[in-house]
């Protein structure tokens, strides 16, 4: 009953924030290989626990040691995480004014270009920058800091140009730069048939908030990655559709419409097929 009594409103908060940052920690971590990684810890917690109270010294001590550099092994462990947990602390509104502006104008061109590339079996990478900078990429690869074109996007990825490896990364209404390398998804749960391109354009939704075009060299197909999932068979219509509710709709209104919600479901449950690149 004393307890009840001293029982504050704060307390709930602080029940409430502390339960909420471990719920979003482990929807964070939930389908990646980083879950096997907190369960070995959570059994090497344990034991430690079961040494000291049966006093098994040697494995007291060694267990002990190790946690002095726990805080470390966490940080080195789970660094792709922790990137993903403070981008998008990020994409919160207070901040949202400090992003590079999206493009609002039509995607005719990118558009173009892609269905082009499709029908010529020309394969392509072109990410498109939205709340969380891309800066780190776009220092790694060929800078440009050109208009958005038809003919320039078509050329870059010709397969006799030495910029048709890695991708094309635009920031609101320009190229900011071309033959950048992105991070290959680590997600088990990926069809092992999937191309690296697709697992680059997968990955780097994982990392940040990109939005990532490919067009398969194989198959001519045209698909969008974001935040870790990929629409595949999209045609002109459903990629200027998908395109204007990611990079225009997205910026004013969180979430996608709900023809993108149902969409991007039924990517999900579609198995992915798609051959090596």
């Amino acid at each position: 009953m004393d307890f009840l009594t001293q029982f504050e409103l704060r307390d709930v908060a602080d029940i409430l924030i502390v339960a909420y940052v471990l719920y979003r920690g482990m929807l964070l971590i939930r389908g990646t290989r980083a879950v096997r990684m907190a369960v070995g810890m959570l059994v090497m917690f344990v034991i430690y626990i079961f040494a000291r109270q049966m006093e098994l010294r040697t494995v007291d001590w060694v267990l002990s040691n190790v946690f002095t550099y726990f805080v470390f092994a966490i940080l080195i462990l789970f660094q792709s995480e922790f990137r993903k947990a403070l981008a998008n602390l990020g994409r919160t509104p207070f901040f949202r004014g400090l992003a590079a502006p999206i493009a609002k104008e039509p995607f005719d061109d990118v558009i173009s270009a892609a269905t082009s590339m499709a029908k010529a079996r020309r394969g392509a990478l072109i990410v498109f920058e939205r709340n969380v900078g891309l800066r780190n990429y776009i220092d790694q690869g060929i800078p440009l800091d050109a208009t958005i074109t038809y003919d320039l996007l078509f050329s870059l990825f010709h397969t006799q140009t030495a910029l048709h490896d890695g991708a094309v990364i635009i920031q609101g209404n320009r190229m900011a730069a071309a033959s950048c390398f992105l991070p290959l998804t680590t997600n088990p749960r990926l069809s092992r048939d999937l191309g690296s391109r697709h697992r680059a354009a997968i990955g780097i939704s994982e990392e940040t908030d990109a939005v990532t075009l490919i067009v398969s060299e194989e198959t001519g197909g045209i698909s969008l990655a974001v935040d870790g999932k990929i629409t595949r068979r999209l045609d002109a219509a459903s990629l200027r559709r998908r395109l204007t509710e990611l990079l225009v709709v997205a910026e004013e209104e969180e979430g996608d419409a709900p023809a993108a919600e149902s969409e991007t479901h039924a990517a999900r449950e579609d198995e992915l097929q798609e051959a090596p690149e």
